[in-house]
């Protein structure tokens, strides 16, 4: 029930909705597991729709730079979301002064009848535990990497968070629109992720990772290799297929009371969810 409960907050009657990111503080496994019991009829009918198949939990985990915050602002935009400027996500005026995500920002988006919660997480080592604190409250993880670089340093930390939380993480490899990108480097790129994945000890499951080529600042992702996808597939809609497709839903039972577990003491100036 968690999607269409932060869309109530987030959404408003317009067809855009307008967009406003909360720091994500709730412990998701109990997230994952939030329920709601409908006594009155006006609540019955406010929470009839709910189908905890059609929810997912995700988090954008990547080294720093690799085009975290940017995806996120092509989902929100694809997804009807109408946000005020680039880097949506970074809500903290620090964050915008330096163009770095410190804290972790949960944000609801609807694509194909599905309710997806999306969490933005920092890429700096400096601000590792906030990854480390998430990836315990998804079901699933879209794993970014520059193309062009590759997976670096904190790669391999946020990786091994993921892994070690039973996650099966999407391989998204950005910026292949860069002259420098050729596919040859992108398969070279997914080799090294292989390996890390295996360095990491991922199991078997979590090695057979789908892989996705995108532009997150055109736009775009795609399932197969290329620079310049066709007018009508220029968009994030394979992505958002592929995370429906690969990502499991949460374990809930809408009988059962709502329950959430806060993670992180109250901030000064943070709005809580």
């Amino acid at each position: 029930m968690v999607g269409p409960l932060l869309r109530s907050i987030i959404s408003s009657s317009t067809n855009k909705k307008s967009f406003k990111p909360y720091i994500f503080i709730s412990r998701a496994r109990a997230l994952s597991t939030s329920t709601a019991s409908a006594t009155a009829t006006s609540s019955s009918t406010a929470f009839s729709s709910l189908d905890p198949s059609r929810l997912r939990n995700v988090a954008v985990i990547a080294h720093v730079d690799h085009g975290k915050t940017t995806l996120m602002d092509r989902l929100l935009r694809q997804c009807g979301a109408d946000i005020p400027h680039e880097r949506a996500m970074d809500s903290i005026t620090l964050e915008r002064e330096r163009g770095i995500t410190i804290s972790s920002k949960v944000t609801s988006i609807s694509w194909k009848e599905n309710e997806l919660n999306m969490v933005d997480t920092p890429g700096h080592a400096d601000f590792g535990g906030e990854v480390e604190r998430v990836v315990g409250m998804v079901e699933g993880a879209i794993l970014v990497v520059d193309a062009g670089e590759g997976p670096l340093a904190q790669t391999k930390f946020v990786l091994a968070k993921a892994l070690r939380y039973g996650l099966r993480p999407l391989l998204l490899l950005n910026k292949v629109d860069r002259p420098a990108v050729t596919e040859e480097r992108c398969d070279e790129v997914e080799s090294l992720v292989f390996d890390l994945f295996a360095n990491l000890g991922a199991t078997e499951e979590q090695l057979d990772f789908p892989v996705l080529y995108a532009s997150a600042k055109e736009g775009w992702a795609s399932l197969t290799y290329t620079k310049d996808p066709p007018a009508d597939a220029k968009n994030m809609g394979q992505l958002l297929d592929a995370i429906i497709s690969h990502v499991p839903s949460p374990k809930a039972s809408l009988d059962e009371p709502f329950k959430m577990l806060v993670g992180i003491p109250y901030l000064s100036g943070v709005e809580l969810i």
